[in-house]
């Protein structure tokens, strides 16, 4: 089923914490409007996305600036869920069709599209809109109260609003005498166990309301929001119950670290180790890999081959990596596939020694990728 999204724009004076406030308040994503700006605003305004989004886990669009297909890519690239370009000048309808021909259509529209879809800061005009157009963008100049009450009022209203809902009421919940339930919470990525905490119901149907983990501390007895003060938020990407529906499992996609030390988890002292080190998890294998290389960078060692790429330097490394790549394509032309497993492991090697050089790590790659989705 479709549903309807409400986008807040803000300028580039807008600060941080005003927008995290935004997120918690529910809304579904944020325009960054920039009418003044000019190819040279192209860069920094790509930057404040990219930096916004190490804060936030909500779409963040851009308009203003853009005259050249390379403009669009920049801000794509940089985080934005989709551009508004001004098509009514050659250069905007240029790079418009230009960047409909590289991307799909839900990453560029036209300003005058935007305009049909926006709205005033009143609500009577944003149910106008929704009334009007069947469109996903909806966008007006509204605080966080406003929204809350705003979703609230069009929920009520009929419109398919973007958000969670819960299968089972929180009333068919397995509850200790305090009416509590644990809640165990993972990265949505990794899978990483990241912390425990306790809910209750006022605090389970606030998560569902704005997509934020929020629990009930035993110690203040309150509810609390993770992330209220630290701006470390969990922005929740599903929510599960075990058999007994006494055990919630919710992943996560977390913003800094989850445990209050500075830690990635809560979970970072090590109790008992069977020794077996065997490890399933891609993304743990390729992180182990890079950490081995990155070692050999800080601390050579005497007949080490990723040392002696490091010291022959970059001109070295990109000629063993484009050999083999081009490895690569000759074994994926050989009938035995497990020839093209070996070369396939070699280039990533040789990659991440590459990566390692510049300066780049797994959480740079992952992040660029998980962006462009």
């Amino acid at each position: 089923m479709s549903y309807k999204r409400l986008f807040v724009t803000f300028d580039k004076k807008t600060d941080v914490s005003e927008l995290r406030g935004l997120a918690v308040a529910g809304t579904d994503g944020l325009v960054l409007w920039d009418e003044a700006a000019t190819r040279a605003d192209i860069e920094p305004n790509a930057a404040i996305i990219k930096n916004l989004k190490e804060y936030l886990d909500v779409p963040i669009a851009a308009y203003g600036g853009v005259g050249r297909f390379e403009d669009v890519k920049k801000l794509l690239y940089a985080g934005a869920e989709f551009v508004i370009v001004d098509d009514s000048t050659e250069a905007g309808s240029t790079s418009y069709q230009d960047a409909v021909k590289r991307f799909s259509g839900d990453k560029v529209i036209t300003l005058e599209e935007y305009n049909k879809m926006t709205s005033g800061p009143s609500c009577y005009a944003v149910k106008k809109v929704y009334e009007s157009f069947d469109k996903a963008f909806i966008s007006g100049k509204i605080n966080g109260e406003e929204i809350t009450a705003l979703k609230k009022e069009l929920k009520a209203a009929g419109f398919e609003m973007r958000g969670l809902i819960s299968s089972i009421p929180f009333s068919e919940f397995k509850v200790d005498a305090a009416g509590l339930v644990p809640c165990i919470v993972q990265d949505y990525k990794t899978e990483k166990v990241l912390m425990m905490a306790y809910m209750n119901e006022e605090s389970y149907n606030k998560t569902i309301e704005t997509g934020l983990m929020t629990y009930y501390t035993r110690s203040r007895q309150r509810l609390w929001t993770k992330g209220e003060e630290s701006g470390h938020f969990q922005y929740v990407k599903s929510l599960a119950i075990d058999c007994d529906k006494d055990t919630i499992l919710a992943k996560v996609h977390q913003i800094g670290p989850a445990c209050h030390t500075g830690n990635e988890s809560c979970f970072f002292t090590l109790l008992a180790d069977i020794g077996d080190k065997e490890e399933a998890n891609p993304f743990k294998v390729f992180t182990d890999v890079f950490n081995t290389i990155l070692d050999r960078q800080a601390n050579p060692r005497e007949g080490s081959y990723t040392n002696y790429l490091f010291n022959q330097g970059i001109d070295k490394i990109l000629k063993k990596f484009g050999e083999e790549a081009t490895e690569t394509v000759i074994a994926a032309k050989n009938p035995d596939s497990h020839e093209i497993k070996y070369e396939i492991a070699d280039l990533m090697y040789h990659m991440m020694v590459l990566m390692a050089d510049k300066g780049i790590t797994w959480e740079d790659i992952t992040k660029e990728l998980a962006d462009r989705e």
